[in-house]
């Protein structure tokens, strides 16, 4: 199954509650909410605080991505912050499988992602613990870079070695994602497609949201 998760970076924070409303009321299944710290990337985003005044007014899946040095000293302010799936960076500091421990011990799942230079071999000694794996298909950190088409060969490689081990573990992307290129994630064996401007950018949201799933729909992971 396809799961859309508008990523909250591109929207207009000027009218935050009533942009993530629209994206439910599109059809999102999650949403994308990127935290950055400035260090471990160049850029700033929000932090806890903004994503609990927006968990008043969404019931959908917060997906909250940690581009974040040390993830460790902030793990409890996104638990509580409302946070239902957090996704480290393998490449941050801190114990990887202790932080995963911690968070699926709070009943949030847990995600670990890799950056474009990052193999995904990195990821199998945790593979068994995780709920989802995040391959970023652009260097993390800013919005509105093009997809980088090799990242997705982790993607098959990753799915083909879920699959060997019995998981049902999701294999997320992100990054210059669209209507035009996302059948090339779902044939790699991504499920779980984040998009920012193609999404929070057009003026039929519902529309692009249901294109996105139906392209994927037509170009299942071959295998």
């Amino acid at each position: 199954m396809t799961f859309i998760s508008p990523s909250v970076l591109a929207c207009d924070f000027s009218h935050l509650a009533d942009e993530v409303i629209k994206m439910e009321s599109a059809g999102a299944d999650y949403l994308h909410l990127d935290v950055m710290d400035g260090h471990f990337v160049p850029n700033i985003s929000f932090g806890p605080s903004v994503i609990s005044s927006v968990r008043k007014v969404s019931r959908l899946l917060f997906d909250v991505h940690l581009m974040i040095s040390e993830p460790a000293k902030y793990l409890d302010n996104f638990i509580r912050a409302g946070a239902d799936i957090i996704t480290l960076h393998i490449e941050s500091e801190g114990n990887i499988g202790e932080m995963i421990d911690y968070i699926k011990e709070h009943d949030v799942r847990a995600s670990l992602a890799i950056s474009p230079k990052t193999p995904y071999e990195a990821v199998l000694p945790y593979l068994d613990k995780l709920d989802m794996v995040l391959v970023m298909t652009v260097e993390p950190g800013f919005g509105g870079q093009k997809m980088i088409p090799e990242t997705l060969d982790k993607c098959r490689a990753l799915r083909r070695e879920i699959t060997k081990r019995g998981l049902k573990t999701n294999i997320e992307v992100d990054g210059g994602i669209n209507e035009e290129n996302v059948w090339l994630c779902s044939s790699n064996g991504a499920n779980v497609i984040v998009a920012g401007s193609a999404i929070f950018g057009s003026h039929k949201p519902r529309s692009v949201i249901s294109k996105m799933r139906a392209e994927c729909d037509l170009h299942p992971f071959a295998g």
